[in-house]
């Protein structure tokens, strides 16, 4: 009889049924959707912060080195057409003689400009540097800056002359190489706006 009746309770013991199978791994799935979503959007902020700073620093560096070659800088193009009645102008390219040396007759001209990007509304800032003999040309090396760019604009301000007394540069950078991690998303890829005003030497 204590044998029947062990026998019995062990019978009445049964499984987890289909439903709260099921049931369970709804609530599994569901989970992990969640844990996924959040490690998504976790690590697609973390890029953009990363690399929006990234960004933010190399602008800088470059802004400065400009702002170093104008103080540096000598006999700036483009000019106005008259330098009295309209000294502003707005560019998007800007020139000027960044060395001479009088002995060997040697000058190199600077040019700042803005060039198409890869898509449209996109710009780039390239950095052409020219070699002159004697006035004759000899040899010229250009280089992008930054990519990237909604905007590139060169605000001179120009005094009898016509010599250049200040230049504002206004730069808005918007980094490509995190536009992928915005795809799908709702997180907004930032802009960088950079301004910075420089003067030649003789108006320091």
């Amino acid at each position: 009889m204590r044998c029947n009746h062990r026998r019995g309770r062990a019978q009445s013991r049964g499984g987890f049924s289909l439903i709260e199978v099921m049931i369970s791994l709804v609530i599994t799935s569901t989970l992990l959707t969640a844990t996924m979503a959040a490690l998504d959007a976790s690590f697609k902020s973390y890029k953009i912060t990363t690399e929006g700073a990234s960004t933010n620093v190399v602008a800088r560096i470059v802004m400065q080195r400009v702002t170093t070659m104008v103080r540096t800088g000598e006999s700036f193009g483009p000019y106005p057409a008259n330098a009295i009645t309209t000294p502003n102008i707005e560019s998007t390219w800007m020139e000027f003689i960044s060395f001479r040396d009088p002995i060997s007759g040697v000058h190199r001209v600077t040019r700042l400009e803005r060039r198409d990007g890869a898509t449209a509304g996109n710009f780039e800032l390239w950095y052409v540097v020219s070699t002159f003999t004697n006035d004759v040309f000899d040899s010229s090396s250009e280089a992008p800056l930054l990519v990237g760019l909604n905007k590139v604009q060169f605000d001179m301000e120009y005094d009898v002359g016509p010599q250049l007394k200040r230049v504002t540069i206004d730069l808005i950078i918007q980094p490509d190489d995190i536009q992928d991690v915005a795809i799908g998303s709702t997180l907004e890829v930032p802009t960088i706006r950079l301004v910075a005003s420089a003067s030649p030497r003789q108006f320091d």
